[in-house]
């Protein structure tokens, strides 16, 4: 299919988004086309607006248009528990659930030997000066709550984050995993039936 030269270009930049294959790019790009001049220029204001005014919050490094985000701010919070996530976007997913009242803190990723991240390129070192440096005060961090993926990256990083918290009197917990609420174990893989075998509890 030969296609004119700025709706190549444009269907081209819309196939890089995660998820957006060709054919689902091509249908973004001829909606934006067919769409109004009002709504193509109120989408590049938007994408223009998210660039220069959204940056990382000074204390959790979640995103923000403030120099500290909301979560870090509302003071309804629990300051002495730390909830560790791998990107911004886990904290409303994690949020919504209800069950969780404390602080957040944002990694920007996790350790992968194999893509050469190793912790210095994490906000790791950001989350052991956080709680270094509220040791003696009243909000002295005295659990952290490691919410990351139950893969290989996620396990890596997991302990790596629990052995150097070791020198601290503070207690480490992960989030449990395994079936899901409604799951049939006939359908479940053997590496989330042996995750919750390892995670269950006494009733």
């Amino acid at each position: 299919m030969s296609l004119s030269p700025s709706l190549e270009k444009l269907t081209s930049e819309l196939g890089r988004l995660p998820g957006v294959g060709p054919k689902t790019a091509l249908r973004l790009a001829y909606f934006i086309l067919r769409s109004p001049k009002e709504y193509v220029s109120a989408l590049s204001e938007a994408l223009i607006d998210v660039k220069e005014k959204v940056k990382l919050c000074e204390r959790c490094f979640s995103y923000t248009e403030q120099d500290i985000c909301r979560y870090c701010l509302d003071l309804n919070r629990v300051d002495n528990i730390i909830c560790v996530v791998e990107n911004p976007s886990d904290i409303p997913q994690i949020d919504s659930s209800g069950a969780f009242r404390g602080r957040y803190h944002v990694l920007h990723g996790v350790i992968s030997p194999m893509e050469g991240i190793g912790p210095k390129d994490l906000k790791i070192d950001a989350l052991f000066k956080r709680i270094q440096n509220n040791v003696d005060t009243t909000e002295a961090v005295n659990e952290v709550v490691l919410a990351l993926d139950a893969d290989l990256e996620g396990d890596t990083t997991a302990l790596y984050i629990a052995k150097t918290l070791k020198k601290y009197d503070i207690k480490v917990s992960r989030i449990a995993h395994g079936v899901p609420i409604g799951g049939d174990i006939d359908y479940i893989d053997h590496r989330t039936l042996g995750r919750a075998l390892e995670n269950r509890v006494t009733i």
